[in-house]
């Protein structure tokens, strides 16, 4: 029998089948997912949870015209399949497939790139806003998560609904998950509003709002009033949404696509904003993802062997490596404290949390909160280390600058998934953190290039009295020729090492992870004869005057850094270069000054694609650092011809 999902390619496609023909599509819609992911990885648990809301939405809206806004975006899987992508599913997360997370490049469905949690709210509110402006009648519908709606964004953005004077849906998916169990009043709140309904109590909940639906026409302030007291419970949600003058309608299964049809049905023809409270499960259809949500939140390949799967155990990372330290470093000093933004195990805090639970705070989606929450804590005399993702952390900057930096604090901040990420594309790299927090005055910036210069970085910080950040890449930590150079050499403020003497005048400058890259591109480089020097920077900033002295002296720097150029270690590089021109108060002719080459990311956004080939593509691979210092010796020895004549 042919599959019903092999006839469905668009959303026109779903509206010729019936309730029950939907359900069975949902199936091989969850089936399809979950091979899918097992072949390339991606986010499973959450995309298996949302299948039926994205069926329902697609069969009574139609989103050429229609306006649906994701939130963070990593549950969007249903809807792209629905959406004419299911044929690129097989190369979903790679070059040349289709991103994770909504993207306007590929399809029309498509309204925001979207990586960030807490924005759709406020982007449909804005959309909203806009049609009420033009006078434009198409819906708007946004999803949201119990773990995004407690961000600050998402609740400035309900603040201002009340400037929307028309049609605007708010879908409120509750999993009592985020990427961990989500934390915060509110996840308490609606966690209770959740174990307090049976099945029944939810299916008399959906016929009671389907009953008293305001009818078309009808004076929307009176139906309104009367649907309040029709569906008003002992416990709902409804009073906090309602004090805000929010229509709450729920909580709905979130799994009953008859229900939910007629529930978006309904609601699509209401003249003013509501929300709509769904129930879902995270990792429905699946049996390890249901009972693990949080290990398959976000995975690599996996092998699927009937009702279990089989997870490839990954090399030794950064993260890892983090986490360890920290917990060594944690059982020697009783001030340490560690906060994070809704991802303890993504950066590496797991072991943490179990050892030290009253000493490990999770708040949320909030990162601006985490941030000062360390301030308070490091005020107090504590030693907080803050875990964030570096994309993550951009959200937060201007609390580094008012509450760290300006108070010259010692928080120390440890950037996870610093540099490129791979396959989660441009909303998730970590390009920009040197960039937004050189500028901060007090502000040190670390970067380690293995394992060991880990636990020396974290143990550097603790005895800085100021702010440090440590930022580490998502990928493996390197043994051997990197260790072994570096082991033995503490860290000092603004000083480098040198891992590689060279006799020839050029030496490759490699901040952090970068550095197992510049040793690969020495080797390969004296292969052809020649001999170059490799410094590990350690430090963005402030930048080793050493460096700046030999590119004074002749030497020829090439700086290679997994960060944007703009703003980055090598512009500090040159910036400090360029201000040693001045002797005394006169400038002064440099004859002998070296060279000065910088290489990173480009001024545009980098797509999708492994992190070896981001980094090829940036030049920092081993090859291309050599390319590079070939092709500036070869210019170089062309100039001196030149000049000979």
């Amino acid at each position: 029998m042919t599959k019903l999902l092999d006839k469905v390619n668009y959303p026109e496609d779903l509206r010729q089948l019936s309730v029950e023909e939907l359900k069975v599509l949902a199936d091989e819609i969850r089936e399809f997912i979950t091979h899918s992911v097992s072949q390339t990885g991606g986010h499973l648990a959450s995309n298996l949870g949302m299948v039926e809301v994205a069926i329902a939405l697609h069969y009574v809206f139609d989103f050429k015209k229609d306006r649906l806004l994701w939130d963070v975006g990593h549950q969007c899987y249903a809807h792209k399949i629905l959406t004419g992508r299911k044929d690129r599913f097989t190369a979903l997360r790679q070059q040349g497939g289709i991103s994770g997370f909504p993207n306007p490049a590929e399809s029309e469905y498509d309204l925001f790139t979207v990586g960030h949690a807490g924005t759709s709210i406020a982007t449909a509110l804005g959309m909203a806003l806009g049609a009420q402006n033009n006078g434009t009648d198409e819906k708007i519908v946004a999803i949201v998560g119990d773990a995004s709606i407690v961000n600050g964004l998402s609740f400035e953005a309900l603040n201002n609904l009340g400037l929307v004077k028309r049609q605007m849906l708010i879908i409120l998916n509750d999993n009592s998950m985020a990427i961990d169990v989500t934390q915060g009043a509110m996840a308490k709140f609606l966690s209770k509003v959740r174990l307090s309904h049976t099945y029944d109590d939810i299916r008399r909940t959906t016929n009671t709002i389907l009953e008293h639906l305001p009818v078309i026409g009808k004076p929307m302030e009176g139906a309104l009033e009367n649907f309040k007291k029709a569906v008003r419970m002992a416990i709902s949600p409804s009073r906090l949404f309602e004090s805000l003058n929010i229509p709450y309608f729920g909580p709905v299964d979130g799994h009953d696509i008859g229900s939910l049809i007629k529930l978006f049905g309904g609601m699509s023809h209401l003249q003013w904003p509501g929300i709509l409270h769904v129930y879902t499960k995270k990792g429905k259809g699946f049996a390890p993802a249901d009972d693990n949500p949080r290990k398959f939140h976000s995975i690599g390949p996996f092998e699927i062997n009937g009702e279990a799967a089989s997870l490839v155990k990954g090399e030794r990372s950064f993260t890892q490596a983090f986490g360890d330290a920290l917990v060594e470093l944690a059982q020697a000093d009783e001030r340490v404290v560690a906060i994070t933004a809704a991802m303890p195990d993504g950066t590496g805090l797991a072991r943490f949390r179990e050892m030290f639970p009253d000493r490990c705070y999770d708040v949320g989606i909030a990162e601006s909160t985490a941030v000062d929450t360390a301030a308070g804590l490091a005020r107090q005399g504590l030693r907080p280390i803050v875990c964030i993702y570096s994309t993550f952390l951009q959200r937060s900057y201007d609390q580094i600058f008012q509450e760290v930096a300006l108070q010259n604090l010692p928080v120390i901040f440890c950037v996870d998934r610093s540099g490129l990420v791979g396959n989660d594309g441009p909303t998730h790299h970590g390009l920009m953190d040197i960039g937004f927090m050189r500028m901060l005055p007090n502000m040190v910036l670390v970067s380690p290039a293995g394992e060991f210069e880990i636990k020396d970085a974290l143990a550097f910080a603790l005895s800085h009295a100021g702010p440090v950040a440590i930022r580490y890449p998502r990928d493996i930590v390197p043994n051997g020729q990197i260790e072994q150079a570096t082991s033995q050499k503490p860290f000092q403020l603004g000083k480098s090492v040198t891992v590689r003497q060279g006799g020839d005048n050029i030496a490759i400058v490699a901040l952090g992870s970068v550095l197992a890259e510049a040793l690969a591109a020495a080797e390969q480089l004296a292969d052809k004869n020649i001999d170059a020097t490799v410094i590990n920077a350690r430090f963005a900033k402030p930048v080793d005057e050493d460096i700046i002295a030999l590119a004074m002296e002749g030497t020829h720097i090439i700086t290679a850094e997994d960060h944007s150029l703009a703003g980055g270690f090598g512009s500090a590089v040159l910036e400090a270069a360029a201000g040693k021109t001045l002797e005394g108060d006169c400038p002064a002719p440099r004859p002998s000054r070296g060279t000065i080459i910088t290489l990173g990311g480009g001024d545009y956004f980098i797509g999708v694609d492994s992190r070896t080939a981001q980094m090829d593509e940036i030049g920092i691979s081993a090859a291309k650092i050599a390319e590079t210092v070939e092709k500036l010796l070869h210019r170089i020895n062309n100039q001196a011809i030149e000049n000979s004549r």
